[in-house]
């Protein structure tokens, strides 16, 4: 298991922001849900294609690949809609020190 990476301060990552950090040649995209931190590789499972540059929905804890449109849980990963199917790799966060962390750990 790789090392945490720090991602930013809590304070840089207001409820419904998000931020992409990398863990090796991993991008990882980061968001506040209403006040909870969840992790997901940055990377559409129906193509590959950054979740990031699709819009993260505070309210529903959704993001929608821009591609395509389909739209996947930010707390688990999963595939909302068609056309992905499969689920976005999540990752473990974690709050110290007043900052937020994650890491890869496949």
């Amino acid at each position: 298991m790789g090392d945490w990476i720090r991602v930013c301060a809590t304070s840089e990552l207001l409820p419904g922001e998000s931020k992409v950090a990398w863990d090796g040649d991993t991008p990882i995209l980061v968001v506040n849900y209403d006040g909870d931190y969840y992790a997901l590789e940055d990377r559409c499972s129906h193509e590959d294609f950054e979740l990031s540059a699709g819009e993260f929905d505070g309210e529903e804890a959704t993001i929608e690949c821009v591609l395509h449109g389909s739209k996947f849980d930010v707390r688990d990963g999963r595939a909302l809609n068609a056309p992905a199917y499969a689920p976005v790799v999540k990752f473990p966060v974690k709050v110290e020190a007043e900052a937020v962390w994650t890491r890869d750990d496949r």
